[in-house]
């Protein structure tokens, strides 16, 4: 029943499910994926150890590796558009910034340094797009460019995006980025029908589809990332964290992520470090425990479902009413 009214919802909102069958996953993702025999059309989540990371940085590099060349140049100068106050965003003269995501950086190193009991301790959190359960960037993108596999890929299809950013805004972090200058827009009417287009993390949707991991899982060396079905996954995290008595991000924020984060450490804590080394901003997502932001969508469109048999039950009270003031005497 939930499944039935999440595709319902998306076809409300947007037009149009985008949603494809992922393929069996073989046993070379991760030891616990091994176990799960035919994962076909099983959203998967990766399960991130925040203790296990020590920013050596081989995941960033994977993932440029693969992703950087595939992001195309703007035009020399890109179309202002209408009106005058929005703002051209151009990173191609910034494709060297790995401290920050862009439309060219994808996935990078956030770190602070936090003070426990034993001491100042230097935490690494490899940050991308989280990949949510219900993606409100998927779910409200005004062309339906931002979609959902099974597998939980929450990906933007080029070929339609006209960065009207809209993604950026539903996002509870940011983390979509804007690249002007690029995309189908202009071949329509660059000054007032989108701004380039919008880049983030896909999940390495086409290596999950042939059953290999994304790329900056593989290329971890101390296996500090790794990937399943996400009910393993959230198992395997309620169980590091019990035993490290720590803390779990991902689990319930926007009603649920395909990444989650375990660290012995409460997240909060790094939030307010991560605020205090202004570590946060543009292209540096929060650690904020986000509230599901397609709640205020889910009864909004329940309202406007019942609205019809709302009124036929008022419309049939008040002739029950009428009826009942002839009968008395």
């Amino acid at each position: 029943m939930g499944k039935n009214r999440f595709f319902q919802r998306r076809r409300f909102l947007q037009g149009a499910a985008g949603l494809l069958l992922g393929g069996t996953l073989p046993s070379a993702l991760a030891p616990v994926a091994a176990k799960a025999g035919n994962l076909t059309g099983e959203p998967l989540t990766t399960l991130i150890d925040v203790d296990a990371c020590d920013g050596c940085g081989a995941c960033v590099r994977a993932c440029r590796d693969r992703n950087l060349e595939g992001v195309p140049l703007p035009v020399r100068q890109p179309p202002q558009p209408y009106p005058s106050w929005i703002r051209i965003q151009d990173w191609s003269g910034k494709r060297d910034v790995t401290d920050r995501l862009t439309p060219y950086n994808w996935l990078y190193l956030q770190s602070c340094t936090v003070q426990t009991e034993a001491g100042a301790r230097k935490v690494f959190l490899p940050r991308r797009c989280m990949h949510c359960t219900n993606p409100p960037c998927a779910n409200l993108c005004s062309t339906g460019a931002a979609r959902q596999r099974a597998s939980g890929a929450v990906y933007i299809d080029h070929g339609s995006c006209m960065g009207d950013g809209q993604c950026d805004r539903a996002c509870p972090w940011m983390i979509p980025r804007r690249q002007s200058g690029v995309g189908p827009y202009l071949s329509f009417a660059p000054r007032y029908a989108g701004n380039g287009q919008m880049f983030k993390c896909d999940y390495c949707q086409d290596l999950l589809a042939e059953g290999k991991p994304p790329v900056c899982i593989a290329a971890c060396p101390r296996q500090a990332q790794r990937i399943g079905p996400r009910k393993d996954m959230v198992r395997a995290a309620r169980v590091m964290a019990e035993e490290r008595k720590g803390d779990i991000f991902g689990l319930n924020e926007n009603g649920g992520t395909n990444t989650l984060y375990v660290s012995s450490l409460a997240f909060r804590d790094m939030e307010a470090e991560l605020l205090r080394e202004d570590q946060i901003g543009y292209g540096r997502p929060s650690l904020r425990p986000a509230g599901a932001s397609m709640d205020k969508e889910n009864r909004l469109l329940g309202t406007v479902l019942l609205a019809p048999l709302a009124g036929a039950a008022l419309a049939w009270l008040r002739i029950w009413r009428e009826k009942q003031k002839r009968r008395r005497p």
